[in-house]
Parts: C-alpha cells; structure tokens; sequence
C-alpha cells in the first residue's frame, strides 16, 4: 500500500510537471521585435523610424482587430525606447534594461487593464504613479489595454495627464473599438490602426511555427486555420493548438476540417459542380448530407456564396484578391474557367438574396433548396444547345420587291393613310366626336411566333416567293414605314390646346387649395397643340414634377377635359421669382370670393384690412 502511495505520488509530480512546462503558440511565439510583428509592417516601421530619431511622442493609441499585435507592439516599443544599447530601432536583448524587461521584473512598464479598471478612482491612482520617476532607463511606459470600457468621468479626469504628462511618462492606449473614444482624447494621441493579417502572412507564420514544433502540415490545412481565424494571429494560434492536440505532429486538410468544425473546400467545389450541370436533386442530397454533419443552412449559404465570390475573382486579373496559397489556387481557377460569368453573376444574386433573409424565415430549409434549385436552372439553362435564338436568326437578304397583298396583316385601331418612305413615326387621329376613352398611346402587338418553330427566310424578310412572282410589290424601306406605322398609333385631341387654355383659372384654383407652390407655374404655362409647357424658378420643382410627370398629365386631363395624349415640358428659369407673398389682402380677398357676406360684414363694421 505505501509503494502503491509512493507511486501515485511520483505519477502526479511527473504529471504536473509535464503540464506546467507546456505553453501555448500564442505565448511561447509572441514576438519579441518588431521584425517578428506580422502583417503590420506600415506600423513597425514608422516606431522604428520614430525610435532612431528621437521622434516620441507622449501619446499613443492603437486600434484594430483582436489578435493583431496591439499589445505586442506596445511592450516591444516600451522595450526599444528603455534599451541601453539600441540597434536600428530594436532592443539588443543584452542589457540590464531588456534582460528585466524579458524576465518580468522591469519597473519601467507598467500595464493597465480599462475593462477591470474603468473607475475615476483607477485613474486617480494612475495619475500618482505617472509622477515617479524611472530609476532604470529614460521612460515609464504605461500601457492601457481596452481603453475603450474607462467611463466618461474617467476619460475626463484622464484627459489633462494625457495632454501635458511629464518628460518620462508615455502612454500606449490600445482598444479593439475605436469608434468609443471621446474625440477629447483621440485628438491628443498619434493614433496607429492595426490592419487584419492576411491569410498568405498568417499561413507564412503557421508553416513557420509548424517547423519549429516538428509538425508536418499541408497548406490546405495552414489555409484553413488562417482563413478560419478571420485576420487574428491569436486565433490562428489557438487553434493550431488544438488542431495538433487532436491529430498529432501530422496535420492533414480532412482532420483539421473535421477539428474546426468547418465546412471543407471540396463540399463547395462538388456543390458548383452540380449546379453548373443543373443537377438540382443531386445539390439537394448535397445539401442534405451537410445537415446531416451538423452545420446549420445558414453556414452552408454563407460558404456557398463566398465560394462563388472567388470563382468571379479568379477568372481575371483580379485572382489576387482570392485569399488563398498554394494549390487551391489553381483549383479555383481551373473550376472559375468551366463557370460563365452570367452563372456566377446570377448565383451571388441568389445566394446573397437567401442569406439576407434566412434569419427571419420560418423554414430555413425549404429557402436554401429554393435558392440551389434556381441557380441549377441558371447551370442548365446554359448547357442547353437548342433554345429559341436559334430558330431566330436572323438572315441578311438583298432588297427585293413583294406585293402588297401577301404581307402579313396586322390589327389597327382605325384605318390610316398610306405613308411615305420617309420617316413617319406618328399619325394623329382626328375625331369629331369626343369618346371616352384613356389617353394612352395604342400599340398594337403583333402575335407571338410558336417556339422552335424556324421561319422561313422569305417571312423573315417580308418577301414572299409568290410575290417575286407577281409584279405588285413595294420596296423594303416602305414596307418597313408601314410596320411602325402600324404599331405606333398616338390619340390627340384636336382641341386640347383650347380646352387646356380655358381651364387654366380653375386649375390654378384647385392648385391654390392643395399645392401652393406650383401656383405660379401653372399660371405662367404656355399651351401649344398637346404640349404644355411650365417654367419653375428651382431644380427641386423640377424634380418633383418629373417624378410625378404621370400624375400631372392626368391633372391636366381631369380639369380640361382633353382626350389623349398630353405631353408635359418643363423648363428651369432661375430668375423667375414669385413675385411677392400671399398676403393678408389676397387671402381676404380670396375668402369674398367664395362668401359675398363677408365683404358685406367688413362694410358694416367698417373694418381695416390691416
């Protein structure tokens, strides 16, 4: 039993020895110079450049993304600007300075975290040790991580101290979200924004760690980590950890898929597949099979149209804005050259019309196969060979002579004169008798020829082979006059311009009630045939009477009485200006207009307009 203790208990030790040696990536490779900083270059290089020059500043802020760097760079510039012996910028590892900083015991860098501290009392506090001076190296860096979460009478009791700090005393503030900052406090900082890491940089960084643990990785797999992280280092770090931690020192695409738990590339490239053939039922057993592995349709959509953003981008020069390295590259493009550009085109609509309204529907299913099965139409629709623009070709043929008799005839509203070879486009129909009827214009549609059924080269030019035969025929260019004759046929009252000029007293009355501002428009309009013209002093009036150049059209048909068509011009004239106000005058003017009584009550009260 003691030897059974005495075991258990070196078992344990060993155990918790074997724990506690082991750190994670994204702290046993947190870089320690700015070289090692990745994917913030544009950063690094202006602190170097600022450090070599003598150019600090006493306040900073750096904001971006969670896991860029943010800190990181705080504590390597806190590191540089104390560094006895500096090289180029970056700390030489060898001094007092950087071997306390590097060990944990530098009292010249002091961190404080605003999410925990966020009080005007934590600020107080700060306050007195920013008075202390440095008794190793030339600076006391303080380092504010989620500055952001200080309240607002903390950014104000904050605000002197940051403006006006001692000579020793400088500031890194560091927040993921910048936009809830007071402006007070941007505006006495050298603000840095931290862009997203790229996916090549972030596989570049995986494949080096990957080196450096004696792990062997493939780059579908380094792809997949680094776009699952979404631009953070500390995340692609994460989850290379637990990537290893489940397959071991060799990380294959399949396992770490299956890790993440993230849909892999070759389910969306067979998806394309099928929908390109117009496999739709093979797409919905597709689609089935990812439910079945437990990733929710609004996943799979949202992959689906990410995939088809980068089929379009790969078909061009524009394949450097794909994010991936390495062989999936050229599968992207070997896939994007069987895809047409209408397809894609149509399939993004489609995908990113789904997206936008899965969270709201009620069968979230049902929308995804709605949406595959569309865009399987879009994939057949282009393997189709035979369509109707095949039987409609058209086929040039050299100007003939046909006879009147064989053309083909076509319904008219009223018979109408012979016209020229010259351009005739209009005819207007005269009736003595007013008719009721809506003033549209009449076009008469011809009747729809069957599907693949191909006409004949004779039909198609207008030229019959009886007619060639026969002597009565007419040229190409009248017969062609005679088709847009026959379709465009407009109805114009004869009297619209009378009827119009009559009733513009009452319109502009009508307009006095509901649409003050036209009142002079109207009044000033000028009529000529059907065509009535309004002149307004601003754009915004022409505006708004083109947007609704239909409903006033019916106005002037309502109050007139004109039948027809009434076409509307309006002119902009920046110097007609309203010639004065409506006054007191014209309102009671306008009031005796309607009731005589009240002009009879004015005389006997003997009352003054003013």
């Amino acid at each position: 039993m003691r030897a059974h203790r005495k075991f258990c208990y070196l078992c344990r030790r060993y155990s918790n020895r074997t724990m506690e040696n082991f750190i994670v990536s994204a702290r046993k490779y947190r870089p320690a110079t700015f070289a090692s900083v990745v994917g913030q270059r544009h950063i690094t290089s202006t602190l170097k450049n600022a450090i070599e020059r003598g150019q600090l500043a006493h306040a900073y802020l750096f904001c971006g993304p969670r896991g860029v760097g943010k800190t990181t760079c705080a504590r390597i510039f806190a590191k540089a600007i104390n560094c006895l012996n500096p090289q180029g910028g970056e700390a030489c590892n060898e001094c007092e300075s950087c071997r306390s900083f590097n060990e944990g015991r530098s009292l010249n860098v002091h961190e404080l975290d605003a999410a925990s501290n966020n009080s005007v009392d934590d600020i107080r506090n700060l306050i007195e040790q920013v008075r202390i001076i440095p008794q190793q190296g030339s600076y006391s860096v303080f380092v504010i991580d989620e500055v952001h979460m200080l309240s607002a009478a903390a950014f104000n009791a904050f605000l002197k101290t940051l403006e006006e700090p001692p000579r020793h005393a400088i500031f890194i503030l560091a927040t993921t979200e910048k936009h809830k900052i007071i402006p007070t406090i941007l505006s006495r900082c050298q603000i840095y924004d931290f862009n997203r890491i790229k996916v090549e940089d972030g596989v570049e960084y995986l494949r080096y760690i990957a080196q450096q643990e004696g792990v062997e990785a493939d780059d579908e797999a380094l792809n997949l980590i680094a776009h699952k992280a979404d631009g953070g280092m500390r995340d692609a770090l994460s989850m290379f950890d637990k990537a290893v931690s489940f397959c071991g020192n060799r990380l294959n695409y399949k396992d770490v898929a299956t890790t993440l738990n993230v849909l892999d590339y070759d389910t969306y490239f067979q998806a394309t597949e099928l929908l390109l053939a117009g496999k739709y039922v093979d797409a919905l057993m597709l689609f089935d099979n990812v439910l079945a592995r437990g990733f929710s349709p609004q996943i799979f959509i949202a992959g689906l149209n990410a995939h088809m953003r980068d089929l379009l981008m790969a078909k061009g020069p524009a394949v450097s804005l794909v994010e991936f390295t390495g062989t999936l590259v050229d599968r992207y493009k070997a896939q994007a050259a069987q895809c047409d550009e209408a397809f894609l085109f149509g399939a993004i609509s489609l995908l990113t019309e789904a997206d936008g309204k899965i969270r709201q529907s009620s069968n979230q299913r049902l929308l995804v196969e709605l949406g595959l099965m569309k865009i399987a139409s879009l994939g057949q629709k282009k393997n189709d060979e035979v369509t109707f623009d095949t039987f409609a070709t058209e086929v040039t043929l050299p100007e003939l002579v046909a006879p009147a008799q064989n053309a083909a005839p076509t319904p008219q509203p009223a018979p109408a004169p012979a016209p020229q070879p010259a351009k005739v486009e209009v005819e207007v129909k005269v009736e003595a008798k007013p008719v009721e009827r809506p003033a549209v214009i009449v076009e008469p549609v011809a009747e729809p020829t069957p599907r693949r059924t191909a006409p004949s080269r004779a039909s198609r030019s207008g030229v019959s082979l009886n007619g060639l035969l026969s002597g009565d025929a007419k040229t190409a260019t009248e017969l062609a006059a005679e088709e847009v004759a026959k379709k465009r046929v407009v109805v114009v009252d004869p009297r619209a311009e009378e009827k119009i000029t009559l009733a513009k007293d009452r319109m502009v009355e009508v307009l006095m009630h509901d649409r003050r501002r036209f009142v002079e428009a109207f009044q000033a309009m000028t009529v000529a045939a059907n065509v009535v013209t309004l002149t307004v002093p601003s754009g915004e009036l022409y505006t708004e009477i083109m947007r609704d150049k239909s409903e006033w059209q019916r106005f002037l048909a309502k109050h007139s009485g004109a039948e027809g068509l009434i076409e509307l011009n309006v002119v902009v004239n920046e110097q007609v200006r309203v010639a004065r106000p409506i006054t007191l005058e014209d309102r009671l003017r306008h009031m005796a207009n309607k009731n005589e009584r009240i002009t009879e009550m004015i005389e006997r009260l003997e009352l003054d307009v003013e």
